[in-house]
């Protein structure tokens, strides 16, 4: 139940992050058209443009948090036993929630303190800028506890103990190594790198 709001929630964040990708594009090749075109412009585009741009950041970390897909290093904790990595992944959860309430401290003293600034342009309260940091911090200790819960109640799958990966092309030759030992699987062959 919990997992399946989570991800409803993540596919909501998905679609604000695609549309805010596309007024950004709308926003700044209609302005850049304008001005060279008919020497005219939006004037709220560029502002606008970097709030959104700030706001799709922040929300596309939330998505990222909850996939893990995150880049880090996984060189030692990959080779560490099953007691090792959940010990590293309970301090660094400890560390990350940390940090996360620092930065929900910090942004909602921007946010209260820029309520009545208004924005060059648009005039909209700055208080709007600096509330992406609220909103992800909000989610993200949200996902960190939830997955820190899951393995001090030991629902966690040791796979899901190392949560970030060298780089994607690591990742993404692993999702091959996983496919072709599938298809030998299925064929009746050995799994390659077993055959003698």
């Amino acid at each position: 139940m919990l997992d399946a709001t989570i991800e409803r929630i993540c596919r909501l964040i998905d679609a604000l992050i695609a549309t805010a990708l596309a007024v950004m594009v709308v926003l700044v090749f209609g302005n850049v058209v304008l001005r060279y075109a008919f020497n005219s412009g939006i004037a709220v585009s560029e502002e606008v443009a970097r709030w959104l741009f700030v706001w799709l950041c922040f929300m596309g970390a939330v998505v990222a948090l909850k996939e893990g897909g995150h880049l880090g290093t996984d060189m030692l904790v990959s080779r560490l036993p099953v007691v090792g990595k959940k010990v590293c992944m309970v301090l660094g959860h400890l560390l990350m929630l940390y940090v996360t309430w620092l930065f929900l401290q910090g942004s909602w003293q921007q946010t209260r303190i820029n309520h009545d600034v208004a924005a060059p342009v648009t005039g909209t309260p700055m208080s709007v800028f600096y509330a992406s940091g609220v909103v992800f911090s909000i989610c993200a200790g949200i996902l960190l506890l939830l997955q820190l819960m899951r393995l001090l109640t030991g629902q966690l799958r040791e796979s899901e103990t190392v949560m970030v990966k060298e780089s994607e092309e690591q990742a993404e030759l692993e999702a091959l190594q996983a496919g072709l030992v599938h298809h030998d699987v299925q064929r009746g062959d050995a799994p390659r790198g077993t055959r003698p």
